[in-house]
């Protein structure tokens, strides 16, 4: 093989690499709805499958271009990811995130309050997480919550949802006003979806990790969940901070019309980045490489 074979052989490797995290997202897709059809004699309708490909590609390079946006103009976006269990509201904060820098775009997933957090002021454990300049918060889950789950499971008081509903509008002005932008999703799916994909949690077992007791019992209530999202977004659709509903029963189109729907509530531009020139390698005669004792290593085992 010449040299310059070698080379884009070693390209291509390493950018067939580069996606193996995508593909294996997608695979995994594949694996459910393999799963799905084996179980009920269907196979699933959605995209096709190069189409999505294509687009979600375009998208995450322009999710890319958005970033550096960000970080250069020194913007604080917020981007609030709500939708009852299995809505998709994961697979979506996974594409968009695949291709970014952590250290500008970070997900806020927060776990049950602890028992000195429910002392506190109610958002004051999401005021932490909110960005510095030239970051992007992608919440799965926010402060929403007390609207949905801890309204319906009874965590919480009437009392305390309707200081909620007073609090929050001003709560997310009062974040515009800072500079903050900030966006809200919620993924909405159907009753017979919801069950078809706990049913395919329950006989998957790389998903059953997935549902807890809490995303069982919110089956039976699922009228009530209902009542508290129409309330929610009645409350708290405000111009500053108004919500879009993604219909999420399609997962593929879901991802993509979400992010580009969030690639349009920021102008962004392209950001001009210095060349970068590798220095040459500096060599010293006396250099000598010392041997790596061989219990050090990982077996070879594939």
């Amino acid at each position: 093989m010449t040299d310059d074979a070698a080379t884009i052989e070693a390209i291509r490797r390493e950018l067939a690499d580069s996606y193996d995290e995508e593909f294996e997202l997608e695979l995994e897709d594949e694996r459910l709805e393999g799963v799905a059809t084996a179980a009920t004699g269907h196979t699933p309708n959605g995209m096709e499958r190069k189409v999505y490909f294509r687009e979600l590609l375009r998208l995450q390079h322009e999710l890319v271009r958005l970033q550096d946006w960000v970080q250069s103009q020194k913007l604080r976006v917020v981007v609030l990811f709500e939708g009852r269990d299995s809505a998709g509201k994961g697979g979506a904060i996974k594409r968009i995130t695949q291709r970014l820098n952590p250290r500008i775009c970070r997900v806020a997933a927060l776990p049950a309050p602890s028992e000195r957090e429910r002392t506190q002021w109610y958002f004051q454990r999401y005021v932490a997480h909110l960005p510095a300049a030239g970051e992007i918060v992608l919440f799965d889950r926010s402060w929403y919550n007390r609207a949905g789950v801890e309204r319906v499971m009874g965590f919480c008081t009437e009392a305390e949802v309707e200081e909620f509903f007073r609090s929050v509008p001003e709560f997310e002005r009062m974040l515009v006003r800072s500079g903050i932008v900030l966006v809200k999703y919620w993924f909405s799916i159907t009753d017979a979806e919801q069950e078809f994909r706990f049913q395919m949690r329950i006989h998957d077992p790389l998903k059953q990790w997935k549902l807890s007791p809490m995303d069982v019992e919110s089956r039976s209530r699922w009228e009530d969940y209902t009542r508290a999202k129409e309330e929610m977004l009645a409350r708290t659709h405000i111009p500053e901070a108004p919500w879009r509903v993604v219909e999420a029963v399609d997962k593929k189109r879901a991802r993509l019309n979400c992010i580009s729907h969030l690639l349009q509530q920021i102008p962004y531009s392209d950001v001009l980045h210095p060349p970068v020139t590798l220095p040459p390698r500096v060599r010293h005669e006396d250099y000598i490489r010392q041997p790596i004792p061989q219990d050090l290593y990982v077996p070879d085992q594939f």
